[in-house]
Formats: C-alpha cells, sequence, structure tokens
C-alpha cells in the first residue's frame, strides 16, 4: 500500500518506525495474551504459544489500523493548531477499531471453537488495551514533533546562514573594484562639470544603496515599496554611466506596493541584467518590471556581450536557495533565448517558513 512505503513514513510520521512497529507490536501481543488468557501461566509452553500468536495476529491489525488513522489524520490535519481535533479524532477511532477488531476477530475464534464469545466480559479488558492504544499513538506524536523541532532549529540555522550570506555576496558584488572605479569616475565627472547638486545627489544614492544593503538583507521579506525606492536608487547611479541607454520600466498597480518581498531580490535582477547585457546608444537596454498572479515579473531583451566569460549564476542560484529556505514559493526562471524573465514572489508574513 502506498501509504506504508518509506516516503510515506517519513512525511508523515517522521522516522522510519519499522522496528519500532516489530517490537511495539511483540510487547503488544503478550500485554493482550496476559490480559485475556494468561496463556503461560495457563498452559503448555507450544500451547501457549499458539494462544499468544492469535494475540499476536489482534496487535498487527490493531497497530495497522491505528497507524493508518495516525498517517490519515496527519495528512488531513497537518497544522500544529489542529493537534486538539486531530487527538479527539484519534482517540474515538482507537476506541472504535480496538472494540470492533476484538468482537470480530472474537466471535470468528469462538465460532471455529465451538465456543461462546461474551462482548461485556471482554470490555473490562479491552480498556488497558486502548490506554495502551492510544499511549502508542502519543508516542508517534511526541517523536513525530520532537524530529520536526530538530528540523525547524536546524533550518532555521540555515535560513540564518543564508542571510549573512547573502547579505556578504550583495556587498561584494556592489564592492568589486570595478563598480568603485566607476562610480568614482562618475562623481569625478559630475564634480568636473561644476554640477554641485547631482554631484550630492550622486552620493546620496551611493549612500542609499549601502546603507539599503546593510539594513535589509538581516530581514527575511520587506515591504516591496522600500525594495523598489532601493532599485531606484541603484539605477540613478547606473544611468549616471550609461545615461539614457540605461531604462527601468516600472509598471505596478499601487495596491501590491505594501505586499513584501526578500530583500535584494529585485537588486540582484537588475545587476544581473547590467552585467551580462550590451548597453549603448545603438543598443539601449530596458528593464520592465510588471506584476502578475502575485508575483514580480523582471524581463529585459538579451543583448550579450561577446566578450563575456561563462555566467556561473551563483546570485540566482543563491536568491533562489534563500527563498526555499524562507518562503513557500520559489522564484521562477525563463530563458527563451531572446528575453530573460525572472518571476519573484511576492509574499506575506504567513508565507514563511520561520520567525527569525
Amino acid at each position: 500500500m502506498k501509504i506504508f512505503n518509506k516516503e510515506k513514513r517519513l512525511q508523515y510520521i517522521g522516522f522510519n518506525d519499522v522496528w519500532f512497529m516489530i517490537i511495539g507490536i511483540i510487547i503488544l501481543g503478550f500485554v493482550t495474551d496476559y490480559l485475556f488468557n494468561n496463556s503461560f501461566a495457563r498452559y503448555p509452553f507450544w500451547k501457549a504459544v499458539s494462544h499468544w500468536s492469535i494475540s499476536l495476529c489482534f496487535s498487527i491489525v490493531n497497530w495497522c489500523v491505528m497507524r493508518t488513522y495516525f498517517i490519515y489524520l496527519r495528512k488531513k490535519l497537518p497544522n500544529v493548531a489542529q493537534v486538539g481535533k486531530r487527538a479527539l479524532i484519534l482517540f474515538f477511532a482507537i476506541v472504535i477499531s480496538v472494540t470492533t477488531i476484538d468482537a470480530i476477530g472474537g466471535t470468528i475464534i469462538a465460532y471455529f471453537l465451538d465456543a461462546k464469545y461474551y462482548f461485556s466480559e471482554r470490555i473490562r479488558v479491552l480498556l488497558p488495551i486502548i490506554i495502551i492504544s492510544v499511549m502508542v499513538m502519543a508516542i508517534y506524536e511526541a517523536i513525530y514533533y520532537y524530529i520536526q523541532l530538530k528540523k525547524s532549529i536546524r533550518e532555521e540555522e540555515q535560513a540564518k546562514q543564508v542571510v549573512v550570506l547573502a547579505q556578504l555576496d550583495a556587498l561584494r558584488n556592489q564592492a568589486q573594484p570595478h563598480f568603485f572605479f566607476n562610480s568614482l569616475n562618475t562623481l569625478r565627472d559630475i564634480i568636473d562639470q561644476n554640477s554641485k547638486e547631482d554631484a550630492k545627489k550622486f552620493v546620496d544614492k551611493l549612500s542609499d544603496v549601502y546603507r539599503y544593503i546593510l539594513d535589509a538583507s538581516n530581514a527575511n521579506i520587506i515591504p516591496l515599496r522600500d525594495e523598489l525606492k532601493f532599485a531606484n536608487a541603484y539605477v540613478h547611479i547606473q544611468k549616471e554611466r550609461f545615461g539614457a541607454n540605461l531604462q527601468l520600466n516600472l509598471q505596478l498597480p499601487e495596491t501590491i506596493l505594501d505586499a513584501f518581498i526578500v530583500p535584494i531580490s529585485l537588486q540582484l535582477l537588475l545587476e544581473n541584467a547590467i552585467k551580462h547585457n550590451v548597453i549603448s546608444r545603438s543598443k539601449p537596454l530596458t528593464i520592465n518590471v510588471n506584476y502578475k498572479d502575485d508575483y514580480l515579473v523582471v524581463n529585459n531583451t538579451i543583448q550579450a556581450k561577446s566578450t563575456q566569460l561563462p555566467s556561473t549564476k551563483l546570485g540566482l542560484v543563491n536568491m533562489q536557495k534563500r527563498h526555499d529556505l524562507i518562503a513557500e514559493k520559489r522564484p521562477k526562471i525563463e530563458n527563451n533565448g531572446k528575453e530573460f524573465t525572472v518571476f519573484v514572489p511576492l509574499l506575506k508574513p504567513s508565507d514563511l517558513k520561520h520567525s527569525l
């Protein structure tokens, strides 16, 4: 059965419970036999073993049924807030299944042994079995939450590391010598033109870029309107170098500006487009930023540089990894040879996997 394969065990139970099942069923078989027959005290060894094997069969059926209930409820009611509802349903399912299995099995055995089956007499000994069954399911639940807690802590640490790496990666990308030299050369040209106000504005924008990188990269998500302000500051710096040959075309509805985005995602895509494409008077580059189905769509025509080294795509890979660890959604990348498009998910706080 599909529900018993290893993948399902790990997904809904949290661990490979084969040995837990084997040992637990054997113990439950001895307990069941002791409560109903106490065979090893009343009969010769091999007859006692035959009686115990019947109890073992009951234990196997009970365990598998309870386990199936557990997996089904874990699948249908997976949230922590639903644990009370899940436990209540599981309790009544255990009571019904244990009594039903005993009634059906006991009746069949009594028929073949030409004996009487009195359900009212068995209620007294069924109660301990129900209690044990509930305890077994409680152990399953406790182990599951313990493993999930360890996994959550591990992923939380990984997410923190990715945030730090993203910050360092963003700073390293911006701190490359050519960026500094280009920025300083641009500033010198502005000063040579005796344009004091333009020089001030350029320095302010450069300061805004670094301040945002340092501040925002410590957060998991940030309002889209803040990311757009940062993107405009970044493009302003680049336009001092490329002039009208570089254009950022923002076509976004006002209603989405309070949505959230993983910080520096948009800047990384802008930088990626500028880095890998020719930007000149004969080949101006326009980067379009649109909105579609809860995604920020960043698109540009491909104007690859002829002398460009092969791309490592490290920035895009890191952006996807960061989304994988932080949120349920991840960016989608499309490249048809003519246009390069990235769909960046817009997020809500509830989309986060961790509240770091």
